[in-house]
């Protein structure tokens, strides 16, 4: 018998970084037999579900207003339920029902796999809230995916959750520790975005450069790239989030002798005062920061470096804060994502003194962004 009953409509909304939308692309495979899925406007949607950023204030903020936004169309439109996932649900899941009853479920990270159970408890013919919190490190990290990058480049997110623990940042306790991915089934899915037409695949993670440690013992990166381009028949491997004092001379002789890997690393620092660098638990230096570069450098030709900068942290002196337009002008990075501290719950920066105003911070913030530009 042929149903042309049609399916209802998700929309799934991605704030935040790509790992994020490595997340949306599974949850979006878990429901494609069931529904039609939409990245676009959710005007036409019955159910949206919005998978949030919470790394830092304005992330957060961005998150609430995304749900407020999508909150009209239940009123106003056919939408049913809005379900909310991702960083800011795990890190304010209760709260987020608590405070906005225009949201029916929340999913922390280590529950998106209950996402069909989640919907068909909100748009039962007798609606209840949803609420699902799991262990988010036992939480399986492969799966099929419904791509939502232009079909010549897209992610391969090899590994979940932090160990660096930065005083600054939530992740660990809203992704987990890390864990890796084994090799083996990361060089599958290579060939798989390989023969969907993947020509540029962006190696993804918190800290890619840890990879392989809690599986092999060892920094396993190098060989995890040499798997792939040997398994693979022209597909360019991108490097994103390397953390720096983990970038091992094998890591660096594979950027410079492959030829399918993009003479491109992205390397946040932070700050370059060593003071903040301490202060931020940040496992090097300055000075070693400044020999990563050199190394990759001397490694190859016109390498690109570009890398995160954080702008007015907990104590950050105007002395501090001059030592940062000073190694952005000597390292020449090819591009620099910044942002303004916020504190974070839970974190041990969440206690610091923070003398520095907002406006001390954003005019900071404002002149390091023109001297980028510049």
């Amino acid at each position: 018998m042929i149903s042309t009953m049609k399916k209802p409509i998700v929309n799934i909304v991605t704030l935040g970084c790509s790992k994020n939308r490595v997340d949306s692309e599974r949850l979006a495979a878990s429901l494609s037999h069931r529904y039609d899925i939409v990245h676009e406007s959710e005007k036409k949607s019955d159910i949206v579900i919005i998978n949030t950023c919470g790394f830092i204030e304005s992330a957060k903020q961005e998150a609430i207003d995304n749900i407020l936004d999508v909150a009209w169309l239940k009123k106003h439109r056919k939408l049913r339920a809005i379900i909310v996932t991702g960083c800011l649900a795990e890190r304010y899941g209760e709260e987020i029902l608590e405070e906005l009853p225009e949201v029916d479920a929340v999913l922390g990270v280590g529950s998106i796999h209950n996402i069909v159970e989640a919907i068909q408890t909100v748009t039962a013919k007798i609606p209840q809230k949803y609420f699902s919190k799991e262990d988010k490190n036992t939480v399986a990290l492969g799966g099929d995916r419904v791509l939502t990058t232009p079909e010549y480049a897209t992610y391969l997110k090899i590994g979940e959750g932090c160990d660096n623990r930065c005083a600054y940042c939530a992740i660990p306790g809203i992704r987990g520790k890390f864990r890796s991915r084994p090799i083996e089934e990361l060089v599958e899915e290579a060939v798989q975005l390989e023969q969907l037409g993947a020509r540029e695949i962006s190696i993804i993670a918190q800290d890619i450069t840890r990879y392989g440690l809690d599986l092999y013992g060892e920094y396993r990166l190098d060989k995890l790239l040499r798997a792939i381009t040997d398994a693979t028949k022209s597909v360019r491997l991108r490097l994103l989030y390397c953390y720096p004092d983990k970038i091992t001379d094998a890591l660096v002789a594979e950027i410079r002798d492959n030829d399918r890997i993009i003479k491109y690393i992205d390397m946040p620092i932070q700050h370059i005062s060593d003071h903040m660098l301490k202060a931020m638990n940040r496992h090097y230096d300055s000075a070693e920061y400044m020999a990563i570069v050199d190394r990759l450098r001397a490694a190859f030709d016109n390498a690109s470096v570009t890398t995160d900068v954080m702008v007015g942290f907990a104590g950050e002196t105007e002395e501090d804060f001059a030592e940062t337009p000073d190694i952005v002008d000597k390292v020449g990075f090819d591009s620099i994502y910044s942002f303004i501290y916020s504190k974070r719950v839970g974190t041990p920066a969440e206690k610091m003194e923070d003398p520095i105003t907002y406006e001390q911070k954003t005019e900071r913030f404002a002149r390091l962004m023109d001297l980028h530009h510049e």
